[in-house]
């Protein structure tokens, strides 16, 4: 039963008055390109308990090419800038932003922003480069970002005086939620000076954590990886006598890699995420279950997602990097060490090898699956942008690409939650007790 449906609606700068020029000859079927009308939405609830109400059902743009486009290609001048770490996928992005733009809607000058916000301050940062053809053609094939990245704000006034010295029409925002947040600020302060300049966000986090993104571009590369150092441990675990093999992987909010790794290896005995609390010492905590595999099987697999157990450390060790976010404490080592002196208070002597790939994890390049998806969400933002759409963010599910506000998708992180199948699935896989306690 629903109460009340919510169109979501995403600001524009104007009406959009000018003919698309995507070309009407390249579709098959009546001549016409596939835009997708204004009043197309797509529904974001996709299961419903019969009987049981809620207040109101979202109801989110559809992504994608409009007949009608507000930027006139010709005097229209864009810029891309990647932020926060790094993720596979990122070059990918932006050569398929570059690609839509230049060679389909016919922009002739697109710039890349080094290093992230702070080359948007003359002051620190170095000069944009205006791409070409010939600088993107393969950096698909590299991992990391041609264009550079790094952490933290700079001051909304500073960027968005920097952007009308360039000259800029529109600026795509490629990173995770302290990225997009910083993406807002930009767009307040453009839309306090009334500007015409387009805020598009690209959600790029490689632990799949900004909301209404089922699967963000660089996660199922991560989890394959994953998967690699997860054998490897497999198999220094076998090959010691009561051998451990502890792998750390990226998911400092959510444990969407953990869980996909595990599900992709099969061999995982324990996986510990950060969003089910565990216990160490206690009568049903993670070290007794362990010991009772050891003595059984003689050997045993962790995966530990990075934000996992931060309980067991103190407050006062928290604290935050220049994006905002908590930095968490080592779960990985300290694991480890808390391994070690329980099985040399309580034998049997074990032997711990420990496995964290994070850096060379993200610094792969794209996947297959992954570089569908980014250059399915790079042309979707660059289909927004023309139409003067702003404060938007592409968003994804069901198999859909959507129009998101910016401020709906940075209001909470995506997690992973214990109810859902894919926990059960891993609970399943590895046969680890539901909690530990």
């Amino acid at each position: 039963m629903v109460n009340m449906l919510k169109y979501v609606r995403v600001p524009v700068l104007g009406e959009a008055r000018i003919e698309s020029p995507l070309d009407r000859t390249s579709i098959p079927g009546d001549g016409a390109p596939k835009f997708i009308p204004d009043n197309r939405y797509v529904r974001y609830a996709v299961e419903v308990t019969d009987g049981v109400p809620h207040s109101e059902e979202l109801l989110f743009e559809k992504g994608g090419a409009r007949e009608k486009i507000f930027f006139d290609p010709a005097t229209t001048k864009a810029a891309i800038v990647t932020c926060g770490g790094l993720c596979p996928g990122l070059n990918d992005v932006i050569r398929s932003v570059f690609l839509e733009l230049h060679m389909n809607y016919g922009v002739r000058e697109i710039l890349g922003i080094r290093y992230g916000y702070q080359g948007l301050n003359p002051e620190i940062g170095e000069p944009p480069i205006s791409l070409t053809l010939e600088q993107v053609d393969d950096i698909h094939e590299e991992g990391g970002t041609m264009l550079g990245s790094s952490r933290g704000p700079q001051e909304p006034a500073v960027m968005v005086d920097y952007l009308q010295q360039l000259g800029v029409n529109i600026l795509f925002c490629v990173g995770g939620d302290g990225t997009q947040r910083g993406a807002q600020k930009i767009y307040e302060e453009i839309a306090r000076r009334n500007l015409k300049i387009a805020i598009i966000g690209i959600p790029k986090t490689i632990d799949n954590d900004i909301e209404y993104c089922d699967t963000s571009f660089g996660l199922v590369t991560a989890i394959e990886e994953a998967q690699k150092a997860i054998t490897c441990a497999h198999v220094e675990a076998r090959g010691a006598p009561n051998g451990i093999g502890l792998v750390k992987v990226m998911g400092r909010d959510a444990g969407f890699i953990a869980a996909g790794a595990t599900l992709a290896s099969q061999d995982v005995n324990f996986t510990l995420v950060p969003e089910s609390p565990f216990v160490l010492r206690g009568k049903r905590g993670l070290l007794p279950v362990l010991r009772k595999r050891m003595v059984e099987r003689h050997h045993a697999v962790i995966v530990v997602a990075e934000g996992a157990g931060q309980h067991l450390f103190s407050e006062d060790e928290l604290c935050r990097d220049a994006s905002g976010n908590v930095k968490h404490q080592d779960i990985g080592l300290y694991l480890k060490e808390q391994i070690a002196a329980y099985f040399a208070e309580n034998g049997p002597a074990v032997n711990i090898k420990y496995i964290d790939p994070s850096y060379i994890i993200r610094s792969v390049p794209a996947n297959c699956d992954d570089s569908i998806l980014c250059d399915q969400f790079a042309r979707r933002a660059v289909h927004a942008a023309m139409v003067g759409k702003t404060d938007v963010m592409i968003g994804h599910f069901s198999g859909t690409f959507v129009n998101v506000p910016i401020p709906m998708a940075i209001g909470q992180k995506r997690r992973m939650s214990v109810e859902d199948e894919i926990w059960s699935n891993v609970l399943a896989c590895t046969g680890q007790p539901q909690r530990f306690e």
